[in-house]
């Protein structure tokens, strides 16, 4: 008889942007997709998908929402950018022992595949890295100079190390693999972009740093998604078990300068590209001492960090890597994308300068003009 079993998936952190982006592709494909996350979905699920609203902290949440999955995709984490990367212990908590829930109760419940999505993060520190593979070994943990970094690379460790774990509930052994992805881009995404047309809009964006020859990495949600799929279906025995023990980095497979690549969003909601070019070495030391304030007033106010040391890393010094193993083990294909659509769905919301700003701005300084005038030739003597 023809095998009819559907596949049943769990995605912690499903109703992110990511994760969610994955959800619906995996349902396309004909699965069933259970979402784990500790906030509500922001909109109307489909039919095949199922929210439990659970925290990867509590272990008996987590073994609920395992049971009876084929395949887990944990994309979970905490403290990737701004003031979330100064709350060390709730980093530790979802990062690490979040990751050793998801481990025991996959182990316990016979699942057995895991795909975790890790991050450039463990291999690179602040250090030049050009074409890097997967050879790399990680940075050493007292090296890291943000503790999300730090957590992830113990995460991903532990992920690869439970490779091959025998299973206790039902036959067979646990399957692993770790996905490194680059920075996440594409219409809709909510964690950096917004930040960043935040500061476009309130006029902070006024200079870039580093050397313009720094190149670094994106990935647009469409490929990373793919790279999921792809890495999921390479841990299944009809592959044999390919990608299992793996870590794949994940990239549009682009080096591109961290401010080249953002100027189509910069010029296409109508503002001028900075023409400052400052020292990393001064933009560090900036970061540093904001990191040094947040923690100082940060019991009384949790303000936004303009930029994180890690942050200034990440986009001012060169680091990329090969995608040579991804395209051979899992058959990667990355597509080309640009920001056309990112800057599409910020103006579809409003964003961007408008044109009647500057009528404004115009009739504002004839109105003040003309008022001076006016002004000025009251004070003239009158002539009879």
């Amino acid at each position: 008889m023809e095998n009819t079993h559907q596949e049943t998936y769990l995605v912690t952190g499903g109703c992110g942007y990511f994760g969610f982006r994955l959800a619906q592709s995996l349902h396309k494909k004909g699965a069933k997709v259970l979402l784990f996350d500790s906030v509500r979905p922001s909109r109307e699920l489909p039919e095949g998908f199922t929210f439990t609203q659970g925290d990867v902290r509590e272990y008996a949440q987590v073994e609920k929402a395992v049971s009876g999955v084929d395949c887990v995709f944990h994309i979970a984490s905490y403290g990737m950018s701004g003031r979330e990367q100064l709350n060390r212990k709730l980093i530790e908590a979802v990062n690490v022992e979040g990751t050793q829930n998801i481990l025991r109760a996959c182990i316990e419940h016979g699942v057995s595949r895991l795909v975790y999505t890790s991050t450039f993060n463990v291999v690179f520190g602040g250090q030049v890295i050009e074409n890097g593979d997967e050879s790399l070994p990680y940075l050493p943990l007292h090296l890291h100079p943000d503790h999300y970094s730090r957590t992830k690379s113990l995460a991903e460790m532990a992920v690869l190390k439970a490779n091959g774990t025998m299973l206790k509930a039902g036959s067979g052994m646990l399957r692993t693999c770790a996905l490194r992805p680059a920075g996440i881009y594409g219409p809709g995404e909510q964690r950096h972009l917004p930040r960043i047309v935040n500061y476009i809009e309130k006029g902070v964006f006024r200079f870039v740093y580093g050397s313009p020859q720094s190149l670094v990495e994106f990935v647009h949600v469409d490929n990373l998604v793919s790279a999921h799929v792809l890495a999921a279906e390479a841990l299944t025995p009809e592959r044999q078990h390919r990608s299992a023990g793996q870590a794949y980095f994940i990239s549009d497979g682009r080096p591109v300068n961290n401010f080249e690549f953002f100027r189509p969003l910069v010029e296409g909601l109508g503002y001028p590209f900075p023409k400052l070019r400052l020292p990393i070495s001064l933009i560090y030391l900036f970061a540093f001492l904001t990191e040094m304030i947040h923690h100082l007033v940060g019991p009384f106010y949790n303000f936004q960090p303009l930029l994180t040391r890690t942050e200034v890393y990440k986009t001012g010094v060169t680091h990329y890597f090969s995608m040579a193993k991804a395209r051979e083990e899992l058959g990667y294909k990355p597509q080309e994308y640009n920001l056309d659509e990112v800057v599409e769905w910020f103006r579809s919301r409003g964003h961007g300068r408008k044109s009647y700003r500057s009528f404004v701005s115009r009739l504002r300084d004839i109105l003040l003009f003309s008022a001076f005038v006016v002004v000025a030739l009251s004070f003239l003597p009158v002539v009879w």
